[in-house]
């Protein structure tokens, strides 16, 4: 038998796209517990760990090593273990537990047992916790910036977009390693267009991006990775004590660093040693802990698509994002990697997070095509701008985004682009032509863009090495070039590293450099009405969303058809007598402040249609403005009992219509037309027509108003209630009916 037509359909959904995977604990396939998992246990004795979770010290790998040595404070450990799982979880999640209370316990559990703790919360009471343990009180956005052809005038372009979106870290890396200098600096500068102060990074190869940042060329790093078991780090020819070395060496050099972790490496990599997925990330996070960086990037990351195969799958990356504001460090929740095809679950995925606030709500949101992403598909992308816009709005959470308009988005990335030409040329980097920056300010990808020369972004990127240039010479050719305020911006960005305040946790700078991180706007909330909350200016950028229309605008279409009909009081209606006659009832704004329906029709053509409909059937219209009333039930009815048929039809301005008799019940109409955007003139010529039908005591025709895909309601209602806000003004209580005429100028 050939497939159901309703799994048929299914089949073809994009969720179907994606893979999904029964729990197996033997691959390490399994989100929230294993039985591979070790029990919580921590022995002390002198200062020293003598077992942690199972494993006596002899037995310690060298990522227990490391942990037991830095990353549990053993002044709260034993009062940390002894309290039950259950307690802890709870305390997590109650709001009169402070934040530092928390934390302070959480410093002295192990691995295993902070795992088993957040297990034991649902999604729900993981929003609840992160929402009071994230370390910084004010919520913000990362994005990557990058194309496939490495062009740097693109780059700059995108910065300065991404930066006038709201964005306040900005991440870049290359489809070819030695091109990753001219990113660098052309991100350095379009970063610091329009909006100064966001941080930047290039990331690659990790001894190439701690030169680049010793340079002065980044602000930032986040990806040095850390692992959960220790042969995925021996694959990697790395430990977590080189790590920790290269967390100095960029902490010495005023470099904000995180870490890169995420469940699911394991896994993908052959080493998950059978335990969870959330087991293995606890690991992780609790060596970043001990290493001393400011926070972690986590939450699947480039092993998101193995932990959403798996039940709970999803459950497990908002756990990941939540051990680490535990640990108190700065949570850079994820949603850098496209987790579905699905456009429901990747929703689903991200929303948890913009809801219950994060440092960073992406650890890269695609600022650029999908298609120019070199770090992978990202789970939102520049072509989803909009929908995180709206998302914003729709809860009235902040996800560090605004709307910018279109004038203000090409004077930014043209600025950017015509900046980074004039650097170039003047440090005889490159030449490009006002043409190519011309193609960049219109672009939305590289694939808008001609090829140019294969060699140049190469050649620039390797004279930029060849000469070690520094931000020091990217600052003297932006002055030479007229960009005055861009060398002060990344001047001022270079100074603020010499004072070291960004080194804090959670820190970011804003468009004046003032730093908020956790010392400086540290997350004090404590249960409704406290903690963050938006000001009146940060919640009109977050509302005024580019497709937001005025009352004024939503009805400026029915100023352009104003007057195309007359509309004359003739007498007050009375009683009809002809059996032929059906009276049609018009709305009080019919004719004078409403003039177009919904569906594009005007009011006269909609008129003429249900008129040349009932005189096909040989009756008889009458019109009679019904002046006390909105409602189109009542319209319908009054008419009716004024009709000689006794049948009568209700039209709103707006287009809705129904056929009605006078023994009926308001609400009982013979025949509604109640979706007015989907209606034709021939659907109301046949209204007429069934209206005249009904009055000769005939059969009606069925009429079939169709269906469709599309979303009509979201679409036309904010309209229809500007429509039906002019239809109340018009209305005129206590009057009686009008017999009217209308006629064309």
């Amino acid at each position: 038998m050939d497939r159901l037509g309703r799994f048929r359909v299914l089949d073809d959904k994009p969720v179907n796209l994606d893979g999904f995977s029964v729990a197996d604990a033997e691959l390490g396939l399994v989100a929230m517990r294993s039985p591979w998992d070790p029990s919580p246990s921590l022995t002390i004795r002198d200062g020293e760990v003598l077992e942690l979770d199972g494993k006596g010290a002899a037995d310690f790998d060298v990522i227990d090593e490391f942990i037991a040595r830095y990353g549990i404070d053993l002044a709260v450990a034993d009062e940390a273990m002894a309290l039950d799982d259950s307690a802890l979880a709870r305390m997590a999640v109650d709001v009169n537990v402070p934040r530092a209370e928390v934390i302070r316990l959480i410093g002295g559990t192990t691995p295993a047992k902070l795992a088993r703790v957040v297990a034991l919360l649902s999604p729900v009471e993981m929003q609840m916790a992160m929402t009071k343990l994230r370390a910084r009180r004010t919520p913000s956005n990362q994005a990557h910036v990058t194309n496939q052809l490495d062009d740097p005038l693109l780059i700059a372009a995108d910065a300065a977009s991404a930066v006038a979106y709201g964005f306040r870290e900005v991440e870049t890396t290359v489809p070819v390693l030695g091109d990753a200098p001219s990113n660098a600096v052309a991100l350095l500068i379009g970063s610091q267009v329009g909006t100064p102060g966001a941080m930047a990074q290039c990331s690659i190869e990790e001894a190439l991006e701690l030169r680049l940042g010793l340079r002065g060329l980044t602000s930032y790093a986040e990806t040095i990775s850390l692992y959960g078991t220790e042969q995925v780090f021996v694959d990697g020819d790395d430990t977590p004590f080189s790590k920790a070395i290269l967390t100095s060496a960029y902490a010495s050099r005023g470099l904000k660093m995180r870490v890169t972790s995420g469940g699911g490496a394991e896994v993908l990599m052959g080493a998950a040693e059978k335990c969870s997925i959330l087991y293995l990330e606890s690991r992780c996070v609790s060596l970043a802990r001990a290493l001393g960086s400011q926070g972690v990037q986590n939450g699947g990351i480039d092993g998101v698509g193995v932990v959403a195969s798996v039940p709970e799958g999803m459950k497990e990356l908002l756990a990941e994002n939540l051990m680490v504001m535990m640990r108190d460090l700065e949570s850079c929740a994820g949603n850098d990697n496209l987790i579905s095809e699905s456009d429901i679950r990747r929703s689903a995925h991200t929303l948890p997070v913009l809801l219950a606030g994060a440092d960073f709500i992406f650890s890269g949101f695609g600022s650029i095509p999908r298609y120019d992403n070199a770090f992978a598909l990202s789970n939102f992308n520049s072509d989803d701008m909009d929908d995180f816009l709206v998302l914003q709005r729709d809860w009235g959470a902040d996800g560090g985004l605004r709307t910018v308009s279109p004038e203000h988005l090409e004077r930014v990335r043209r600025r950017a682009a015509t900046a980074v030409q004039a650097v170039y040329r003047d440090l005889g980097l490159a030449d490009y032509e006002d043409s190519r920056v011309d193609d960049v300010v219109a672009a939305n990808g590289s694939r808008d863009l001609p090829p140019g020369h294969p060699r140049i972004v190469a050649e620039a990127a390797s004279s930029i090495e060849a000469r070690q240039l520094t931000v020091f010479d990217v600052i003297g050719a932006l002055h030479r070039t007229g960009f005055v305020e861009e060398a002060e911006a990344i001047t001022r960005l270079t100074r603020e590293r010499l004072r070291g305040d960004q080194l804090q946790t959670s820190a970011i700078f804003d468009a004046e450099f003032n730093v908020l991180s956790k010392l400086t706007d540290p997350n004090d909330y404590a249960g409704p009405g406290t903690g963050y909350a938006l000001s009146e200016h940060r919640r009109a950028e977050i509302d005024g969303i580019r497709q937001a229309r005025t009352s004024a605008e939503l009805t400026a279409d029915q100023v352009e058809h104003r007057g195309h009909v007359g509309v004359r009081d003739v007498e007050p209606a009375r009683q009809g007598s002809d059996p032929r006659e059906v009276v049609i009832g018009l709305s009080p704004a019919w004719g004078r402040s409403v003039w177009l329906s919904l569906c594009g029709l005007t009011i006269g053509e909609v008129l003429r249609q249900i008129s040349a409909g009932l005189e096909e059937e040989g009756c008889v219209p009458r019109l009679v403005r019904v002046r006390s009333t909105i409602d189109v039930g009542l319209i319908g009815l009054t008419a009716a009992r004024l009709s000689g048929s006794g049948i009568g039809i209700g039209l709103q301005g707006k287009g809705t219509a129904l056929i009605h008799r006078r023994d009926l019940a308001p609400l009982a109409n013979l025949e509604l037309f109640s979706v007015a955007p989907l209606l034709t003139a021939t659907m109301y010529r046949d209204l007429g027509k069934n209206a005249a039908r009904h009055a000769k005591g005939m059969a009606p025709v069925p009429i079939f108003t169709g269906g469709t895909d599309e979303s009509i309601s979201a679409r036309y209602h904010a309209r229809a209630v500007a429509l039906v806000a002019l239809e109340r003004e018009a209305c005129e209580p206590g009057e009686a009916p009008m017999t009217v005429e209308v006629a064309r100028p």
